[in-house]
């Protein structure tokens, strides 16, 4: 293998991970679809890519430190089901600016600085998969009816960008990248 596979996303708190972890296990019992399991849960916002065993990976990990160091904490809003007709049910994400113009400026990063593009992206739709590739289209149809009424809501502060590394079966953290606070807290001292 002359590559390795990274992407970058935005990962919720442990408290979120759980409760859509919980999701994915509800799909995976009723539906038999676990893949949405390989990863933790996230808001992708850069596709899987490949990168080059020969080529540094500090040269990747530096880079991701200095874009994210001008960026700035994203406020996050989880808001109930979306779907990708047949076959993708996802935790849907509240489009805000902050976090659009986020993802257009990982990807220009990306594309400018190591020559990775994905045209996928052109029309990002935040959103945080529970069950995709091996959710039939049966079970698609079973499902969507009852998750499109269903009504959750989570708010975070995306504190973090991530770089989630695949090992040949399931996708890990490897690295956390942390974006600027958006204000001082009430306790921090001020020069």
């Amino acid at each position: 293998m002359n590559s390795q596979r990274f992407f970058i996303a935005l990962v919720p708190p442990p408290e979120i991970q759980a409760a859509v972890d919980d999701i994915k296990a509800y799909f995976k019992q009723q539906y038999g679809a676990s893949k949405a399991f390989n990863s933790p849960p996230h808001i992708t916002l850069q596709a899987p890519f490949e990168w080059s065993k020969e080529r540094a990976l500090d040269e990747l990990t530096a880079g991701l430190n200095e874009f994210a160091t001008g960026r700035h904490e994203v406020a996050i809003a989880l808001r109930n089901f979306g779907a990708f007709p047949p076959k993708v049910i996802y935790v849907d994400v509240i489009h805000n600016p902050a976090l659009m113009a986020l993802q257009k400026d990982l990807a220009r990063f990306m594309e400018v600085n190591y020559g990775i593009i994905d045209r996928r992206y052109n029309h990002f739709c935040p959103h945080m998969t529970v069950a995709f590739r091996d959710l039939t289209k049966a079970a698609f149809e079973q499902a969507w009816p009852e998750f499109v009424k269903k009504k959750i809501a989570f708010d975070f502060t995306a504190q973090k960008m991530t770089l989630l590394h695949h090992n040949g079966q399931k996708w890990q953290v490897y690295q956390d990248y942390f974006l600027h606070k958006t204000m001082p807290s009430a306790n921090s001292d001020q020069a």
